[in-house]
């Protein structure tokens, strides 16, 4: 059996086709090319910013390492016309943006197959280094959670559609971070000891969003005036720290960003907290579109808890209440008792 493995020079996608190997597949390796150059950057270790030359290079060495066919793709144009377009779009509309959500539906599990078929690459399967696992459920592919609850992936993959899990592979999704590593270094992996990419950029997202600064207000539920910001993009929901509002008594949070009038609307804790939400752009994965209520539990961010809700439709429920849920970002739901992700949708 071929595989094409997306490969980004760090150690999950590495172990992942190296066992993939070991097994007995027909493995090649691929990477998109992202970065032009186009923005300055930092120094953060992340999946966009001026660090990819090195990360291709470390990839390819450890194509040759093991033995394995490898390509580059350049989607670089593409990402910027899509992804970074995204991004700035949903900011300035005083939403909170996802890419990597975005980035793997349109980009990773999408461009980057079709170029390497259209190149001539032959593969039966496409397989990469996140921390999820895949099974067959009647007639649809069901996503679960990764072992490694900690390590977990399958928020930011709920977009993939029955055709593109039909030939994925997560060869990780059974293991623990620790025993990946291990691997790594028994192998002698130049990865091993690289650090996990924690960022969308590696610079300062300002700089994508490229807005001049806009004075305007920050102001309580009531409109009370509270001070001044540069700009509502330079805030995010939930945000507790950075506001520069200062006083005494509770802490103030960011609830609600108001582009048309370039307002940042603060509130106390109770009044961050919310109890339902509307989403919409709805992807069913385990289970068939269904307008009937659903008990099963919530995430609406990444590294965020699991919440005992009730989805119904295009709404869900949770009475023990969420803060911060953030316009523009992804509400995954979980079934109620395992692992299996079951939809997905952007909160409006």
């Amino acid at each position: 059996m071929r595989v094409a493995v997306g490969l980004s020079g760090g150690v999950d996608s590495s172990v992942a086709a190296l066992l993939l190997k070991e097994r007995g597949f027909d493995v090649t390796g691929v990477t998109m090319k992202l970065w032009r150059g186009q923005y300055k950057g930092g120094p953060r270790d992340a999946c966009f910013g001026a660090g990819e030359a090195e990360d291709i290079e470390t990839a390819q060495a450890f194509a040759r390492q093991i033995g394995i066919p490898y390509k580059v793709f350049d989607v670089s144009e593409e990402y910027d016309g899509t992804i970074v377009r995204y991004f700035r779009e949903t900011y300035l509309s005083g939403k909170t943006p996802n890419p990597c959500v975005f980035c793997n539906a349109t980009m990773k599990f999408g461009l980057l197959p079709r170029l390497a078929a259209e190149s001539g690459l032959s593969f039966d399967a496409f397989a990469t280094g996140h921390y999820a696992r895949i099974a067959e459920k009647g007639s649809r592919h069901a996503l679960l959670r990764a072992v490694d609850l900690a390590k977990d992936q399958s928020y930011f993959l709920y977009r993939l559609a029955q055709e593109q899990l039909a030939r994925q592979m997560f060869p990780l999704g059974g293991m623990t971070k620790a025993e990946v590593r291990e691997i790594a270094r028994a192998n002698g992996l130049a990865a091993a000891v690289k650090p996990d990419s924690q960022d969308f950029y590696s610079g300062d997202v300002n700089e994508l969003i490229g807005e001049p600064d806009r004075p305007g207000d920050i102001v309580d539920v009531s409109g009370k005036v509270l001070g001044r910001h540069s700009g509502f993009w330079h805030f995010t929901i939930g945000q507790r720290k950075g506001l520069g509002i200062g006083g005494a008594g509770e802490p103030y949070y960011v609830i609600d960003l108001n582009a048309c009038r370039n307002q940042v609307v603060v509130g106390r804790a109770d009044e961050a907290v919310s109890t339902s939400l509307e989403v919409a752009d709805m992807n069913w994965v385990s289970v068939a579109p269904t307008e009937e209520e659903i008990p099963c539990r919530v995430k609406v961010r990444s590294a965020g808890k699991l919440v005992p809700a009730s989805l119904c439709g295009s709404r869900a429920s949770f009475p023990s209440g969420i803060a911060g849920v953030a316009p523009g970002q992804s509400a995954v739901f979980y079934a109620a008792d395992s692992e299996e992700l079951l939809a997905g949708g952007i909160i409006q």
